[in-house]
Order: C-alpha cells, then sequence, then structure tokens
C-alpha cells in the first residue's frame, strides 16, 4: 500500500494524498483453452505487481474469452449442429464460480499482493454469465458481478445477471466495482454504482471503437471516479479456425495479423484527464497512479448523487433480490396438540 504525504508544509487545506497505482491488462483470450490463459494472466499480474501495482484489471470475458465474429449458426428459425458444438466448445472454456480457477485466481492475487479484477465466463449449468470477479491482496475471492443486460447476439449464448450481484466493495484503496461493456452506457445502472459511493470504476469491456473513450470520458465526470476501461487486444490467429466467423468490418484485410479487437484501453481520473491510453496498437501493460484527492476536488462541483440530486424529483430503485427461477419450500409439520391443558 503506498501512501505519498505532500512534502511541502501544510496549508490550513493541504492533507495527505493517497497514491494508488492502478494497472489494465490489455490481451487476447487464449481461445479453446482456459489453463493456458489463465497461465498467461499469472504472467501479467505479476509483471504488473513488479512494477507496483495495486489494482490489476482483466478485460471483458478474458477468461473463456469473448466470442467475437462467432455465429453459432443462429438464426431465426435456424438450427445446425455446427452451430450446437461451437457452443459445446464455449461452454467447455468458461468456469464455474467459485471454483478450482477461481482458486488459482485468489492465489495469484494474494502471491502478488494486489486488488484483482477479472472478466470471465461463468457457467451455472449450461447457462454462461458474461461475468466481472474481484480479489483481495490477501488471496480472498471477494465476489462477482454478472453483466445485467448482454448486448445483441450476445443474448441468444448469456444469461441476464439479476441485482442480487452489483457490488461495490469497500476496499482499503477505495470503493471497487464494474460495469461490463455497454452496461455503461445504461444510466440507471450507472446510478446504482453511484449510489454505493463507488470511486474506482472499473469498465471490462469488448467495444475498441474511438466513440468508446467519450463515454468512459463522460463516466468519470458525471461519477467523479476514476475510470478504468480495459479491452482485448486481439489479432485474426488469437482465434480458432472456423469458417462460420464474421469478424469486424473496421480492418478488412484477411491475414492472420489483421487486427480484430484494437484494444483502447484507458485510464481517466474524475477530473476528467487521461492518466494512462488509450493503446490501440499492441498487447501490454496501461498503468497510473491515482491521486484519490482527485475524488473530492471533482465533487466539489457535482455530486450526481449528493449536492447535485433533486431526489424530491427523480428517484432510482433498485431490485438487489436474487431472482431464481425454481425455488424449492420444505415446510416442517408439526404435529398439534390437541390435549386439554394441564392444571398445576
Amino acid at each position: 500500500m503506498a501512501t505519498a504525504p505532500k512534502a511541502t508544509t501544510p496549508g490550513p487545506c493541504d492533507f495527505p494524498s493517497t497514491i494508488v497505482r492502478a494497472t489494465i491488462v490489455q490481451a487476447s483470450t487464449v481461445y479453446n483453452d482456459t489453463p493456458k490463459t489463465i497461465e498467461k494472466a499469472g504472467e501479467f499480474i505479476a509483471q504488473a505487481a513488479a512494477d507496483g501495482a495495486q489494482l490489476v484489471v482483466f478485460p471483458e470475458a478474458y477468461i473463456g474469452g469473448y466470442p467475437r465474429g462467432y455465429r453459432f449458426g443462429i438464426g431465426v428459425g435456424v438450427h445446425n449442429e455446427a452451430g450446437r458444438d461451437c457452443f459445446r466448445k464455449y461452454h467447455a472454456s468458461a468456469i464455474v464460480v467459485p471454483g478450482p480457477e477461481v482458486d488459482k485466481l485468489a492465489e495469484m492475487a494474494r502471491k502478488n499482493k494486489v486488488y484483482l479484477v477479472m472478466g470471465a465466463m461463468e457457467k451455472d449449468g449450461y447457462t454462461l454469465y458474461c461475468t466481472a470477479l474481484f480479489f483481495s491482496s490477501e488471496g480472498r475471492f471477494l465476489g462477482k458481478h454478472r453483466k445485467v443486460m448482454p448486448t445483441s447476439l450476445e443474448r441468444c449464448i448469456w444469461g441476464y445477471g439479476d441485482g442480487s450481484t452489483i457490488p461495490v466493495y469497500d476496499t482499503p484503496l477505495g470503493k471497487l466495482g464494474a460495469a461490463i461493456c455497454w452496461e455503461n452506457r445504461m444510466p440507471l445502472y450507472r446510478t446504482s454504482l453511484y449510489g454505493k459511493g463507488i470511486e474506482l470504476y472499473c469498465a471490462p469491456t469488448a467495444d475498441g471503437s474511438k466513440e468508446w473513450q467519450s463515454s468512459m470520458m463522460h463516466i468519470a465526470l458525471e461519477g467523479g471516479c476514476f475510470v478504468m476501461s480495459a479491452c482485448q487486444f486481439c489479432v485474426r490467429k488469437d482465434f480458432p479456425d472456423h469458417a462460420d466467423y464474421l469478424f469486424t468490418d473496421w480492418y478488412p484485410e484477411q491475414h492472420e495479423e489483421a487486427i480484430v479487437s484494437q484494444g483502447g484501453s484507458v485510464i481517466i481520473s474524475p477530473l476528467g484527464k487521461i492518466l494512462a491510453g488509450p493503446n490501440f496498437e499492441s498487447e501490454g501493460l496501461i498503468t497510473a497512479d491515482l491521486d484519490l484527492g482527485d475524488i473530492a476536488r471533482a465533487k466539489l462541483y457535482f455530486d450526481v448523487v449528493g449536492h447535485y440530486s433533486r431526489p424530491d424529483i427523480f428517484n432510482l430503485r433498485v431490485n438487489d433480490n436474487q431472482n431464481k427461477p425454481v425455488t424449492f419450500v420444505s415446510k416442517s409439520v408439526k404435529a398439534e396438540d390437541d390435549s386439554e391443558p394441564q392444571n398445576k
């Protein structure tokens, strides 16, 4: 834990500033090979920790893989064996939470003494969820956030999270939470995070567009929080060969080094300053020192759920109950005692 008091003599408004070093890992999944993906993650985590990182953030669906270009043979009224088999392999790459892979990630966090936010494909039975996993620097699995609204064709292969997994963790580094990809475009979801006091706002994503940068800038200013957007950098050869894939048309080249996901990972301060990134060129680490004092500096003028709110006009109600499709209710039946009370 690094604290950096100011060297100057404190004035009436001078206080020590807490500095947190945060690192984004911009890297590709090893598709269809979860053990190698986790091994690769471990190498990046160790590299980040060696550079002093206290918080390490990975992209959306890093474990299991974001299925960019996959079609799973899906069309209206269309079903085929190739699509089913593709989903079978994708399902096999997902992980159970908690489970052995979660234990390995927790150990990596402990060994490197970092808080870790990991994008993963979670399987619960045969339904998949796009999930962000949270770990403490002591190696404790804190919990998860399941993406509440998959985008477009994602809805055919991923389930929907509910309000029971919208956590914001109060950590020694700051209040930590996440919004995955286009959840960041949902004003009410963002407001629920602001209502929980989020300070370290993680945005694992698969959106590597230049326009995405504008959304991240807006959220940092709106929420008065540090925004860390992590996106994979992938080229065509990172993906398994499959004739049915439909890759993005940003780059029409068909050779194996053609960029498919261009990254763009970035770290932005509550004052709207870009602290690191965006990187649109390669895999690698994006690191910045976050001065937590900037949160108060930003909220002097605008606190979206504080002095700049109007709860007499606007109000958000969040259902944070877990919604289950099947509930079993067991009732213990106690035999009634119909005997007459005894006189004592």
